[in-house]
């Protein structure tokens, strides 16, 4: 049998593919030019190499950890609030104000907000209040259940079961049971009854099931108190403070991969030298103005609404999955932004839960300025089965915006004080002074202050979701 040459490249195609796995000897970088031998780093360019690695994984960690670093700073904020275990419930009554340092609340509604300690109370049950809208998160801001309208009760009440990590005890009938994988869980509670209702709420341990002992409801709404995440080396001290408490497998191999890179890592000290603490403190600022800029000015098509307005939800999975891929983007504009993560949020349906929008931006194009007046023409029977709102935002805190004028800075159309049009239209009104005579259909902003507006559709209807009915832009008149 005869042998045949098998074709190979050509001597200019195999100099070619040698060209193209290979590395020139000068490589320029933002981090300083790279040197190799022959594709070797020279001595130098491994340490300019690795503080380059360092500073990228850290600003990794930034952007993927933001979800665990808010509820450390959450629960922080709440102890120093008095609220320091499950046996106590903060409640913004009768609403919340721009007192404390909290991401993105509403003006609207009373909150009921604890943390779960799964390793100090083992098992735990939660009695939601009737027609409540409660949700159960973990310590890494994934969604762990819904109580009340959203979840198995479906609005009747009932008693859940939170497990903790590792769990193999007996597990007993007569209630709704979840695992969860951390032993810290973060509890938001809302009633559709008010505080009154709220009030009915019952956390306790299942050893305490028969006989267990009254909660107690801490007041926060006068309060000033901050339960938003640092933006400096900080940062990675709250991030190492959960990974310490919690399970190492509570994260996936992937995040925990990248906090390992830079220090963090379970059962071990989070003790940075001099030269890697160096590398976090200029990585937290970078990090924290790339996540500014993916919830202020999101690139992906879907986070636009139309015109300037923007959708703070992407994708439209609570995971934050599309087509089998995590929106890495998505996960870090949403935390940056806001606080709980349920799939009722993702998901709303007409008549029910809540539709959300925002912008940063006027009808011009130009960012919202505190020492301007605008205009928002809100066109007449807005899509809104209960009501609609207008929250104003300190675009550095994401908290409610600080004005001399109300510890509510908001507009709502249940308030009773809103002038409407003869049309039914509204006209409403933002900027440093109120128009006279549309004082109640004005929200004072700040000289020298940015802002920005949340508009929220208490059960959005169909023309929401078809856009047959569209928010105008923020029109500048001053």
């Amino acid at each position: 049998m005869s042998e045949h040459a098998r074709p190979g490249l050509t001597a200019a195609q195999m100099a070619e593919a040698v060209a193209s796995v290979s590395t020139p000897d000068t490589v320029p970088s933002p981090f300083g030019d790279l040197h190799f031998f022959d594709g070797v780093p020279v001595p130098e360019t491994v340490e300019t190499a690795y503080n380059a690695l360092d500073l990228i994984r850290a600003v990794d960690v930034f952007l993927n950890a933001v979800p665990g670093a808010s509820l450390v700073a959450f629960r922080a904020g709440l102890r120093s609030a008095g609220v320091t275990s499950a046996r106590q419930i903060g409640i913004t009554e009768p609403r919340a104000t721009s007192k404390a340092l909290f991401l993105t609340p509403n003006t609207e509604t009373t909150y009921g907000v604890t943390m779960l300690d799964l390793k100090a109370w083992g098992p735990t049950v939660i009695e939601a209040p009737p027609q409540s809208l409660c949700v159960v998160d973990d310590f890494w801001f994934r969604y762990v259940a819904d109580m009340g309208i959203a979840g198995p009760d479906h609005g009747a009440g009932g008693k859940y079961l939170f497990l903790p990590p590792g769990y193999d005890g007996e597990v007993p009938d007569g209630y709704f049971v979840y695992r969860t994988p951390t032993y810290t869980n973060f509890v938001v509670l809302r009633a559709l009854g008010g505080v009154p209702a709220m009030k009915q709420t019952r956390i306790y341990p299942l050893a305490d099931a028969a006989n267990p002992a009254e909660n107690e409801f801490v007041t926060l709404s006068e309060t000033p108190f901050n339960t938003v995440h640092a933006n400096d080396y900080s940062f990675y001290e709250e991030v190492a403070e959960l990974v310490q408490e919690e399970p190492a497998d509570a994260l996936d191999a992937e995040r925990a991969g990248q906090l390992a890179a830079i220090g963090i890592v379970s059962g071990q000290p989070f003790a940075p030298d001099a030269r890697l603490r160096a590398i976090l403190e200029l990585a937290a600022p970078i990090a924290a103005g790339l996540a500014r800029t993916v919830s202020y000015a999101p690139r992906d098509p879907e986070a636009v609404l139309y015109g300037s307005w923007r959708n703070a939800f992407v994708g439209g999975d609570y995971e934050f999955l599309r087509d089998g891929a995590r929106l890495l983007d998505a996960r870090t504009q949403f935390h940056y932004l806001a606080t709980v993560i349920t799939p009722a949020m993702a998901h709303a349906q007409v008549g029910a839960g809540s539709a959300y929008a925002y912008t940063v931006h006027d009808s011009e194009g130009q960012l919202l300025d505190g020492a301007r007046s605008y205009r928002l023409h809100v066109d007449a029977n807005p899509p809104a089965k209960n009501f609609w709102a207008v929250d104003l935002y300190d675009t550095q805190t994401r908290s409610l915006l600080v004005i001399p004028s109300t510890p509510y800075p908001a507009l709502a159309s249940n308030d009773g004080k809103l002038q409407s049009n003869d049309d039914g239209s509204f006209d409403l009104y933002f900027g440093p002074t109120a128009p006279e005579g549309k004082e109640s259909n004005w929200v004072e902003t700040l000289p020298g202050k940015s802002w920005f507006p949340v508009l929220r559709v208490y059960g959005p209807l169909e023309p929401w979701f078809d856009q047959t009915w569209r928010l105008n832009e923020f029109e500048p008149i001053g």
